[in-house]
């Protein structure tokens, strides 16, 4: 009879295939929906919940480096990072928004130029340093951004592909081997150009007032900033045309700002004679026109669309209500531009250029051909392991539960992947291969150790003993496969990092839970209920 309490793991081994299956085929896999292909173009019938990458789905791959410049860990006077922000953007001839100041401590900074040569020279940003009170040199300067910056840049471009509902896509961080740090972003079912189109924008939005103003040389025409994305607290859906107006994203600010907007539409008269003066045409017209009172939709410097001061706006303001409610509409040209408005709006600006160096495509039939055909060899090569296993053993005792483990280890990894969604790429593929040979290279030492000189097997003092040193050569090998790993792991290496993710939670895997329970199973087979003591 065979004691439960000898044989947890056993049934701890089962109750997480049991897991697996349900994360792999029911209902506690991730969702996938919108992933690869369309199902008319689905070439291999996939009833699990994995999901795939661009290798195994088809799609886009693009490569590219933010565009700046810094001089890191400067000393910097206290209390001044607005206006050292201000003086070297002036001194630049760019705007505030194109030069950032980090502090490290009190006393030091790194600081950020989002731009590169031949547009400024690390000789120009030198000099803009000095002017602001911060002595460096030109060799101080570096090109490139900080790690802030990046983190920023990839969760924004996290954002809008939330945002467009492209589930299966990813955007990482990578360290290349000459140096320098890339982000790559991986789309699966989709073409070039539309992710060119989707990442490549700074996706910077500004709502400016244009107006007429009187002054010492007579009416001029005034354009300045109304609202920036930092002012908006809640948008609503793009809406297409219809009788109310042109397509449209109705927003809603912030308090301050919207008292700010208010004052401003007062000020510059758009809530009086302003009402309903604006004559905006796209195709003729890239910027403020005098004696008009528009309010242009401006995103990365291009004037989408320009809208008058409606009467029911201009009556919300001057009777004090739209202070109360600071609700209003950002209006466009198109309902394309307009949902990519209210795109850009929810996943907010990146902090500068995105400058694209590579940009691969994958093509979908071909990447479909990888799934049979690595279905195909999984089979042969569990065949052809049985197969060598039993020649070597002769012992269906031994060999069965071998083979039985190490697919166990398989389909617990598979449900890991199910489970949290990850975007099974060849590099994935590769791991699972890894584990494969590392476990199976295990069970055969424990194996071998155990029985090595089968017939003085007696007792379970001498099973435990050969295993606790057979367990404890694998426990060193998997340590140093850990450590071999991490850094890959860690590092943001490309696809050596799912690579190196899927070999260590493997080996993790094998050690904790398959490689116990398949001693237990030897333990049970092997002696019978007496000598198990």
């Amino acid at each position: 009879m065979i004691d439960i309490r000898d044989n947890w793991r056993v049934l701890l081994l089962v109750a997480l295939c049991i897991v697996a299956a349900l994360a792999l085929f029911g209902p506690l896999g991730a969702d996938d929906d919108s992933v690869g292909l369309n199902d008319s173009e689905q070439q291999f019938s996939d009833p699990t919940n994995l999901q795939y990458g661009l290798d195994l789905s088809g799609g886009t791959r693009v490569r590219g480096q933010l565009v700046g410049m810094t001089a890191e860990d400067v000393q910097m006077p206290p209390g001044e990072t607005r206006n050292v922000e201000l003086t070297i953007a002036d001194e630049l001839g760019l705007d505030s928004i194109d030069v950032t100041v980090r502090e490290r401590s009190a006393e030091r900074a790194d600081i950020e130029v989002f731009r590169e040569p031949p547009n400024v020279t690390r000789s120009e940003f030198a000099d803009a340093l000095d002017t602001a009170g911060i002595d460096v040199t030109e060799e101080d300067i570096r090109l490139g951004v900080t790690s802030d910056t990046r983190d920023t840049a990839v969760n924004t471009l996290s954002d809008r592909i939330d945002q467009t509902g492209l589930s299966g896509a990813s955007v990482t961080t990578v360290s290349a081997a000459t140096g320098g740090n890339f982000i790559v972003v991986e789309v699966p079912g989709e073409d070039r150009e539309y992710v060119r189109g989707l990442i490549e924008e700074e996706g910077r939005v500004q709502l400016m007032a244009g107006y007429p103003a009187e002054t010492e040389n007579g009416t001029e025409l005034v354009v300045e900033e109304a609202l920036t994305q930092e002012d908006i607290s809640d948008i609503a859906g793009a809406e297409p045309a219809d009788r109310l107006g042109p397509p449209r994203v109705p927003v809603t600010l912030d308090p301050e700002p919207g008292e700010r907007f208010a004052q401003l539409m007062r000020e510059g008269g758009f809530t009086g004679e302003g009402i309903g003066r604006c004559d905006f045409n796209a195709s003729v017209h890239d910027g403020p026109r005098e004696g008009q009172w528009c309010l242009y939709t401006v995103v990365d410097g291009e004037f989408v669309y320009g809208a008058s001061m409606s009467t029911d706006l201009a009556e919300g303001i001057n009777s004090g209500g739209f202070e109360t409610n600071p609700t209003f509409e950002m209006q466009t040209g198109s309902f394309e531009e307009a949902q990519q408005l209210e795109v850009n709006l929810r996943a907010g600006a990146l902090p500068t250029e995105l400058k694209i160096e590579t940009a691969s495509f994958i093509s979908p039939s071909l990447a479909q051909l990888f799934k049979p055909l690595a279905l195909a060899t999984g089979i042969a090569a569990w065949i052809a392991v049985a197969i060598v296993v039993y020649v070597w053993y002769r012992d269906v005792r031994v060999a069965i539960p071998m083979f039985l483990t190490a697919t166990s280890e398989v389909f617990l990894l598979l449900g890991f992947a199910a489970a949290i969604g990850m975007a099974l790429d060849l590099s994935h593929i590769a791991g699972f291969i890894a584990v494969i040979g590392t476990g199976l290279d295990d069970l055969i030492i424990m194996a071998d150790e155990i029985l090595q000189r089968r017939d003085e097997v007696k007792t379970g003092r001498v099973f435990r003993s050969r295993f606790r040193k057979a367990f404890w050569i694998i426990g060193m090998a998997a340590a140093t496969t850990i450590i071999a790993m991490s850094p890959l792991a860690v590092l943001s290496l490309g696809e050596l990092q799912g690579f190196a993710i899927v070999t260590i939670v493997g080996v993790l895997i094998g050690v904790g839970i398959t490689r116990p329970a398949y001693g237990d199973v030897l333990r049970t087979l092997m002696l019978d209920d007496v000598k198990r003591k």
